[in-house]
């Protein structure tokens, strides 16, 4: 991980500048937040700001000494990028806007990123929620997913979309909030205690086995 002073913070193509990643769960930001990424951008002449596929922004081509500073403007935690965690939690709007929504996935959301993100693991972790099946949250394509129909949640394991893309496995369905919080619990407890040092969850089901998986997680 990076020196204490240059927390967060990513060394980029040119090994010169850094990228940090600040930190909006489930892709909810405020106004203030978008004003201090603005006021910080400005004061700093950072040259790129990129909306990533986390739902998060990147602050790309900051020079080291104002990596700090730049922290201290923004106000927002980091967003983990690299280290071995639960780097984040996505989410679709769900029933909170979306006329497709099933489940209240902004709510499922932010209960799994309160209790998970940031958990210590053997390789980085991603979680998907969606509020119906059309999958707007790429459940499927993440270490944990859930998605809502009518009757509750389905709940999926072990996709990754990486360079070897991997389709998640249900191991449950028409599940309630507290059950998908359970399994999730007993998922990444038992990944956390049998998988290899950077062995993601996608390998880890193929080496293991979705049987060995559905056994120590619904047993």
């Amino acid at each position: 991980m990076s020196e204490p002073e240059l927390d967060g913070a990513i060394l980029q193509r040119d090994q010169k500048t850094y990228a940090i990643v600040a930190r909006t769960p489930l892709g909810l930001v405020t106004p203030d937040a978008l004003e201090s990424i603005a006021r910080a951008a400005r004061k700093f002449n950072i040259p790129i700001l990129k909306l990533t596929s986390a739902q998060r922004i990147a602050l790309v081509g900051i020079e080291p000494q104002d990596v700090p500073e730049v922290w201290k403007e923004l106000g927002l935690e980091v967003g983990r990028a690299v280290e071995p965690c639960m780097h984040y939690v996505q989410a679709c709007p769900g029933t909170e806007v979306c006329r497709f929504g099933q489940q209240d996935s902004l709510g499922m959301g932010a209960r799994l990123d309160k209790e998970f993100t940031g958990m210590d693991l053997p390789a980085k972790a991603k979680i998907g929620v969606s509020g119906c099946p059309m999958n707007c949250g790429e459940s499927f394509m993440r270490d944990f997913g859930c998605f809502g129909k009518k009757k509750g949640w389905t709940v999926t394991v072990g996709g990754n979309a990486g360079a070897k893309p991997r389709i998640g496995d249900i191991i449950a369905e028409d599940v309630s909030d507290d059950q998908v919080v359970a399994l999730a619990r007993k998922y990444f407890d038992f990944y956390k205690s049998n998988a290899k040092p950077k062995e993601r969850t996608a390998k880890f089901l193929n080496r293991v086995g979705i049987d060995e998986v559905k056994k120590a997680v619904l047993g």
